[in-house]
C-alpha cells in the first residue's frame, strides 16, 4: 500500500555469552526495522540446538516463557521481510537441520541470484526442501559438502552468487560469512567473555559496545573454542555496499563500512541544497523517519528553517492493507499527518529518501496542499530508481518503477509537485567517498551475473 522499499532481513549472533537468548532478543529488537514479518532464534546448550520462531515482531514472538526455554551460550537470530520465498512458516528463519552428523542452523540476510540453479541441482541429487526460501539452499549445500564445518562453509560460499551475510550455528561454534562483493553489512564485537555478531552496529550500542569489526567482502569468521579466526574464501572481491543501506535501510545510529548513516544522509541533503541555489521557500520538512537526517543537511546548507511538517503514526504497521482506493488514501492519512499550523500558507521543501512507484509521493504532496501549503518542492535524497534489485530488496520488476518509464518532468507532473530534484549517481558516489557502492537500482550496473530460471531448466 505504501510506496516503500523493504529489505529482506537482519541477523544477529551471540557466542559464548550467558543467557544468549536474552542478548539475541535485544539484538533482534534493535534490527526490527530490517524486517517485521517474522522473527526467530536458534540457541545451543552445548548438546542440542533449540529453535523458536514465528510470524510477527520480536516482542510478540518471544514472550518471557519462550525465552526461558532457550538455554545456552550460543545463539543466532533473524528478523525477516520476505523477497526470496513466500511468507510460509517453513521459510521463517533460522532454518535448522538435525542429522546423524549433528545439528546445524542458518540465518541469512540477502538474496542468492543463482538460487534456482543450485536448488535444481540439489533436488536432482535427492535433496528435499521444506520451503521456498533461498536460505534453505545454503543449509543443503553445507550438508552435502565434505570436510570440517569450516571447509563446508567455505566451499558453499564459493558457489553462491548474489548478496549475502549469513550465520551458521552448530553445537560449539558460529561461522559468519559475507559475500565477495560486500553487498550486505555484517560486523562483530567483543562482549563480556564472548562475541556478538550483527547486520548493523546499532544492535551493539544497545549493549554499550562502541567498537566493532566489519567482515571483509569474501570473508569467513570462525568463532570456536573461545577464539576468533578469519579466513578469506576468495581473492576475487569487490566493494559494492548496497547504496540503499545508507539511504534507507540502516538505522541512523549505525556505522556501515566506517561511515555513520546519519552523517551520510545529512551530506545527501546538503548536495540537494547546493543544486537549489535561488529556490525561494519558507520551510524544509522531512518525511519521517529515514529522510529526517537529509532534511537537516538540506536546511543547514540552504539556510531555510527546518520544521516538523509531517507526523508519523508508528502504530500503523507495514502490513496494513485495504482493498479500495478510498481506503488506501485513508490509510496514508492514518500513517502520515500534516502539521497544518506549520505548513499552512508556506512554500515547503519536502525531503524524501527515494522515489519508487511515485504513489506515496503524490499522496503526501496532496496532503500538504490540502493542509494549506501554497507550494511543495519535492527533493529526493538519492538518484531515481530505474532498475529492479535482485539482491534482497523488493523491487523485482521494472514495470513498477516510475523512474523506468517517466523523465523528471513527467514524474514531477505525476506526483503533483511544484518542482522536483533528485541526486545523480555520481553525486551519491562522491558522498560515499572511498566506499564502493552498488548503484544497480539507479543505473542497471549489476555487480554479479543474473540468472534466468528458464535457462536453468534448459541446461
Amino acid at each position: 500500500m505504501f510506496d516503500e522499499l523493504h529489505e529482506e532481513c537482519g541477523v544477529f549472533g551471540a557466542y559464548r555469552i550467558e543467557n544468549a537468548s536474552s542478548i539475541t532478543y535485544y539484538g533482534l529488537h534493535s534490527l526490527q526495522h530490517r524486517g517485521q514479518e517474522a522473527s526467530g532464534m536458534a540457541v545451543c546448550d552445548g548438546k542440542e540446538i533449540h529453535v523458536q520462531k514465528g510470524k510477527g515482531l520480536t516482542v510478540d514472538v518471544f514472550r518471557k516463557d519462550k525465552l526461558n526455554q532457550l538455554e545456552g551460550d550460543l545463539a543466532i537470530g533473524h528478523v525477516r521481510y520476505s523477497t526470496a520465498g513466500g511468507q510460509e512458516n517453513e521459510n521463517i528463519q533460522p532454518i535448522v537441520s538435525k542429522g546423524h552428523l549433528g545439528s546445524l542452523a542458518v540465518a541469512h540476510n540477502g538474496q542468492i541470484v543463482n538460487e534456482k540453479e543450485l536448488r535444481l541441482e540439489l533436488e536432482n541429487q535427492g535433496a528435499i526442501f521444506q520451503g521456498t526460501s533461498d536460505s534453505e539452499v545454503l543449509l543443503h549445500l553445507i550438508q552435502k559438502e565434505k570436510g570440517t564445518l569450516l571447509e563446508k562453509v567455505i566451499k558453499t560460499a564459493r558457489r553462491l552468487e548474489g548478496a549475502f551475510s549469513f550465520l551458521v550455528l552448530d553445537e560449539d561454534s558460529i561461522y559468519a560469512v559475507r559475500d565477495r562483493h560486500g553487498l550486505r553489512p555484517l560486523s562483530y564485537a567483543a562482549f563480556k567473555d564472548g562475541y556478538v555478531i550483527s547486520s548493523e552496529t546499532c544492535a551493539f550500542e544497545v549493549m554499550g559496545i562502541y567498537d566493532s569489526t566489519d567482515l571483509k567482502p569474501g570473508e569467513v569468521v570462525e568463532f570456536k573454542k573461545g577464539l576468533v579466526k578469519k579466513y578469506q574464501y576468495t581473492q576475487d572481491i569487490t566493494h559494492h555496499m548496497c547504496a540503499m543501506e545508507y539511504i534507507y535501510f540502516a538505522r541512523p545510529d549505525s556505522v556501515v563500512e566506517g561511515i555513520n548513516v546519519h552523517a551520510f544522509r545529512k551530506k545527501t541533503g546538503a548536495v540537494l541544497a547546493k543544486k537549489d541555489v535561488g529556490l525561494e521557500a519558507d520551510i524544509v520538512i522531512g518525511v519521517p523517519d529515514s529522510s529526517l537526517s537529509a532534511a537537516i543537511g538540506y536546511a543547514e546548507a540552504s539556510g531555510i528553517p527546518l520544521e516538523t511538517g509531517l507526523y508519523k503514526n508508528r502504530y500503523v504497521g507495514r502490513t496494513f492493507i485495504q482493498p479500495t482506493q478510498a481506503m488506501r488514501d485513508r490509510g496514508v492519512r492514518m500513517k502520515l499527518s500534516p502539521v497544518t499550523s506549520v505548513v499552512k500558507g508556506k512554500s515547503v521543501v519536502m525531503i524524501d529518501d527515494s522515489i519508487v512507484r511515485g504513489t506515496t509521493s503524490r499522496r503526501i504532496v496532496r496532503l500538504l496542499k490540502e493542509a494549506g501549503a501554497k507550494a511543495v518542492h519535492v527533493r529526493i535524497a538519492s538518484p531515481v530508481i530505474t532498475h529492479p534489485c535482485f539482491y534482497g530488496v523488493d523491487t523485482s520488476t521494472k514495470e513498477e518503477l516510475i523512474g523506468a518509464h517517466m523523465n523528471k518532468d513527467e514524474i514531477e507532473k505525476y506526483i503533483e509537485a511544484d518542482s522536483l530534484q533528485y541526486m545523480e549517481v555520481e553525486e551519491l558516489k562522491q558522498v560515499a567517498k572511498e566506499i564502493g557502492l552498488c548503484v544497480a537500482c539507479f543505473n542497471g550496473d549489476y555487480c554479479t551475473p543474473l540468472y534466468s530460471y528458464q535457462k536453468v531448466l534448459e541446461k
